[in-house]
């Protein structure tokens, strides 16, 4: 028998394509290849691991048609992937995923690459290219890698220079949506001690996405990839690794796949909590929806006869069509996404004798991130503004009633209207100074503009030191050290509005009597300047009681230091017209950032610490040499961080605890015969796990506990040499621990039939009222509709004008909601509730809404069943060619996209078949493929995220692609 070790080698001669397994070592028969995995720092057959691992090499990573992140999550138990809602993504292994949104967050699942900790990496918005492996560690990681883990490691491996001989090789792709794709590779020894390899690809499609506003195709791809590496071995013992990576994409890549609402007639909510159908939120709810509305311009002793509406009367969305198909949007401003990446590293590799070896790598890390989009995927219909416009260019010019000097306005009708109300709308640039349009930063169009602009500049560096054994005897061990630090000159979400644009511009002209406007005119939530240090010491030791027995013991501390700089502004100041940057306004002296802090800072600026001991020990056990036991247990650790600001109207914890996970295991890893069977079982105890929530148009975190299982059986069967069939199947169950109390967004009356939810027309935001005694429903409306005649009996009698505030009213039957909703100002609701409430049998004023308990609810991210099964056969052809057809199946369960479960968060079940055909040359040095992905075009959603009350609680959905097919080419020499 031979068995040749090889370090990343493939699967099976000629026709393993599947996650990379080794081979049956016992079998004569079996003159393949048996793959190495690095899971543990060191070089082993991946059945020899006690770890829940997976590996994939280059060519299961082509016969199974993985041809990025996405495509990853597909065929690997218990774990999904998404993109999410501010150019990121979650990848998720056994329920724990990114749940945790903010800069200062830790990953749950460490990413790295060739070994070394990435922040922020891009990674997932690439292809693969000349990658020899990739690795996915299921469960918490920390005495091994670098950078510790609570849900597991994607650890990327690319192809080092080969000093053997000169090797190339060139694919070429074509497919539907005129999909183009190259990818290449030059692989040259220079010299016995020197060699380069070079490699890249290219990819460029058109859109997925019809755009039925003008008729063309968005969410294109338009990027690319490139690599040089070096290897240098000036002498035995001794390598130097040197890799630079760059990746760049500029095109009009959606973020958002799609919008679904069920429509709130009402107003109070936006939308609904009965369903997801293709609607459009109710814009009335939204910050501009209220703040431009006749009765918010009442309350304010403002003309109503200047606001844009009212917000009982017909909104800008208000018979606007939601294309009824995901890959169908109605959209008047195009997305643009751009992102490049550098990544430098380098490592010596020196045996040092007597059993002994040092690694030592560095790393370093660029990244620039801006992508815009149309928030409301939509065309907001004008027609609702007129009377607000043309009041403003009549007053603007001296005219109308009630008489204004003509210079108040005149400065904000220039700048929004400058063609006159009939002509085109002029909204801010999502920009630095804060100025926008009033400070020439704008865009112009024939209707409302909406959209978004997430951005983000960073660099980062680590440096790794690892220390291990080779002897002979029962002892070894591993011991490392990293340090690593993250440098983030510039984090912002904003929004722009032209809705925004006319409140900050009129209301703060009327205000000051024409001084300025408020700023900033755009929604801006600015992570300014973050750093965080991190360092890790870390080892592990083993010791082998026989040739059967052994146990490994882990230890690491890790210590963390972030400090944040950061500001939410809104309308928050004045700011004098002219003006080149609001934030060097005379008036920001007023605005406060921090109100943790006496004063008035122009900043939020907080730093936190955290350190910890972690640790894992394992019992392995090989009962014969293709049968392995293994029992561990693993401590998981991930560092708190700090919320970011919010506007001053809103209170959420200024930060939130690390979170830490008691992890067990047993698993067993199997040949027998011509099968390979891998089963895993696991528990796992979670406190204080980081969760996310929307808040006034922010990602804030909280701490929670849960408890996960699950199980996980993967198989091979070689039932041929030619026919091979590969399965996998899990289970997962993921749910919330512990009595916790959060108020749902969707539903800030708690679910209570006798509450009543308030919208607030001074902000957009949501309060709920509830009566101190249960059932009264008739206290809590009585109570809400005196305040509100309070309020209309308050107004001046010119200003009324129809601009009251209306009594509570019923939502729909069908839209999950059982309180009844008013619009209304929680401030005075607030103030009144004791003295005026004791009038309707005591009632209280919920400022963050009523909470209900998520106990018992399941994780986001976390579906319950998954299973894909792989088939293909390869079937000799004369002229040593060989044809071999592959069909995979891949399942994933039901499950939920956020904490509140219920069936307006319920991520369906979705299943996905992909198909090939393959004919390699004489030696496979040419091969030729036909392929199609997602054969039945199915719309799966792998994520969803809920906007908060202000933006109108509307869905956004994020899925896989649809239907790709096309043939590729390749070559190798």
């Amino acid at each position: 028998m031979r068995v040749k070790l090889t370090l990343l080698a493939g699967a099976c001669a000629g026709a393993i394509a599947f996650p990379a397994y080794a081979q049956n070592a016992a079998d004569d028969k079996d003159d393949g290849t048996e793959i190495i995995v690095t899971a543990q720092r060191s070089n082993q057959r991946l059945q020899d691991v006690p770890i829940a691992v997976s590996a994939f090499n280059t060519e299961a990573l082509e016969k199974q048609q993985i041809k990025n992140t996405s495509d990853l999550q597909l065929t690997l138990p218990n774990v999904t992937f998404t993109k999410t809602n501010f150019t990121s993504a979650s990848f998720t292994i056994r329920g724990i995923g990114d749940l945790c949104v903010g800069v200062t967050c830790d990953s749950a699942t460490a990413i790295h690459l060739n070994d070394a900790p990435l922040f922020g990496t891009r990674l997932f918005e690439g292809e693969f290219y000349d990658l020899t492996q990739v690795e996915v560690l299921r469960g918490p990681q920390g005495t091994l890698f670098g950078r510790n883990a609570t849900s597991g490691v994607v650890n990327f491996r690319t192809a080092r220079p080969d000093l053997s001989g000169m090797s190339a090789s060139a694919d070429a792709e074509y497919g539907n949506y005129n999909g183009i794709k190259f990818k290449g590779m030059v692989n040259a020894p220079l010299s016995d001690a020197i060699g380069v390899r070079l490699s890249g690809f290219y990819l460029n499609r058109d859109g997925y996405t019809k755009n039925l506003y003008d008729n063309s195709k968005i969410d294109d791809r338009d990027m690319y990839g490139l690599r040089g590496s070096l290897r240098f071995e000036p002498g035995t013992g001794t390598t130097i690794d040197l890799m630079a990576q760059y990746f760049h994409e500029r095109d009009a890549r959606m973020r958002i796949q799609k919008q679904l609402c069920q429509r709130d007639p009402t107003g109070v909510l936006g939308c609904l909590s009965g369903g997801r159908p293709y609607e459009t939120t109710n814009s009335n709810t939204t910050f501009v929806g209220v703040l431009t509305s006749k009765e918010f311009f009442a309350t304010q002793g403002l003309p109503t006869s200047l606001a844009l509406g009212s917000i009982y009367g017909p909104d800008i969305y208000t018979g606007v069509v939601n294309p009824a198909d995901v890959r169908t949007v109605n959209t008047d401003y195009k997305p643009s996404y751009y992102t490049q990446e550098w990544i430098v590293q380098g490592s010596i590799d020196q045996e040092l004798g007597s059993g002994l070896s040092l690694k030592v790598s560095g790393n370093y890390q660029k990244v620039d991130l801006d992508s815009q989009q149309d928030y409301n995927l939509s065309v907001a219909n004008r027609s609702v503004y007129a009377t607000g416009l043309n009041t403003l260019a009549a007053l603007a010019a001296g005219a109308g009633a009630p008489a204004l000097p003509g210079a108040v306005l005149s400065p904000v009708a220039s700048k929004l209207i400058p063609n006159g109300p009939n002509g085109v709308l002029c909204t801010s640039l999502a920009e630095e100074t804060g100025t926008g349009v009033f400070g020439g930063h704008a865009m112009c169009s024939s209707s409302p503009q909406d959209f978004d602009r997430s951005n983000q500049y960073q660099t980062s560096w680590s440096a790794e030191a690892i220390l291990s054994s080779k002897w002979d005897g029962p002892f070894n061990f591993l011991l490392g050290g990293i340090y690593s630090k993250l440098h983030l000159k510039e984090n912002s979400y904003y929004i722009d509005s032209f809705g925004i644009d006319y409140f900050t511009g009129v209301v703060g002209a009327l205000s000051s009597g024409g001084a300025g406007y408020l700023g900033t005119p755009t929604y801006r939530n600015n992570s300014d300047d973050m750093v965080v240090k991190s360092y890790g010491i870390f080892g592990e030791a083993y010791y082998q009681f026989n040739d059967q027995l052994k146990l490994t013991l882990g230890l690491r501390y890790n210590n963390d230091d972030k400090q944040l700089s950061a500001r939410t502004t809104l309308a928050s100041f004045l700011v004098p017209f002219g003006s080149t940057n609001a934030y060097a306004s005379p008036f920001i002296s007023g605005y406060d950032a921090d109100a943790g802090l006496a004063g008035n800072q122009p900043f939020q600026v907080r730093r936190v610490k955290f350190s910890e001991w972690t640790g894992r020990a394992v019992l392995d056990y090989q009962i014969t040499p293709d049968n392995l036991l293994y029992f561990s247990y693993s401590r998981g650790y991930k560092s708190g961080g700090i919320n970011p600001p919010l506007s001053p109207v809103f209170s959420v914890p200024e930060g939130f605890k690390p979170e830490f996970v008691d992890a067990f295991e047993m698993g067993s890893k199997n040949t027998f015969g011509k099968v390979q069977l891998n089963l895993t079982g696991f528990y796992y105890k979670y406190k204080d796990l980081q969760l996310s929530r929307i808040v006034a148009r922010t990602s804030v975190n909280d701490n929670v506990s849960a408890n996960i299982w699950g199980l996980e059986a993967e198989a091979i069967i070689r039932a041929t040499p030619e026919l091979t069939l590969n399965m996998n199947a899990s289970y997962l169950n993921a749910k919330v621990s512990e009595d916790k109390f959060l108020a749902n967004p969707r539903d800030f009356g708690g679910g209570r039939a006798d509450s009543v939810i308030i919208k607030d027309i001074t902000n957009g935001a949501n309060c709920a009222v509830a009566p101190n005694t249960a059932g009264n429903a008739a206290g809590s409306n009585g109570f809400v509709n005196q305040v509100n005649t309070i309020i209309n009996a308050g107004l001046a009698a010119p200003l009324k004008a129809g601009a009251g505030l209306q009594p509570t009213t019923a939502f729909p039957a069908n839209g999950g909601i059982k309180s009844t909703g008013a619009f209304g100002v929680c401030a005075v609701l607030s103030a009144l509730a004791p003295t005026l409430g004791a009038s309707f049998g005591g009632v209280t004023v919920y400022s963050s809404g009523i909470t209900s308990n998520i106990k018992n609810n399941k994780l986001p991210g976390a579906p319950d069943y998954k299973f894909s099964a792989g088939v293909q056969y390869a079937a000799p052809l004369s002229g040593d060619m060989t044809l071999t057809p592959r069909a995979d199946f891949i399942y994933t369960g039901k499950s939920f996209g956020n904490i509140f479960n219920g069936t307006v968060n319920e991520i369906p079940s979705f299943t996905q078949v992909n198909a090939q055909l393959q004919l390699d040359g004489p030696d496979k040095k040419w091969y030729a493929r036909a392929w199609v992905q997602n054969l039945f075009n199915k719309d799966s959603i792998t994520g969803l995220y809920v906007t908060d009350q202000s933006s109108g609680n509307y869905t956004n959905i994020f899925t896989l692609e649809p239907r790709r097919y096309g043939i590729t080419a390749g070559v190798k020499f």
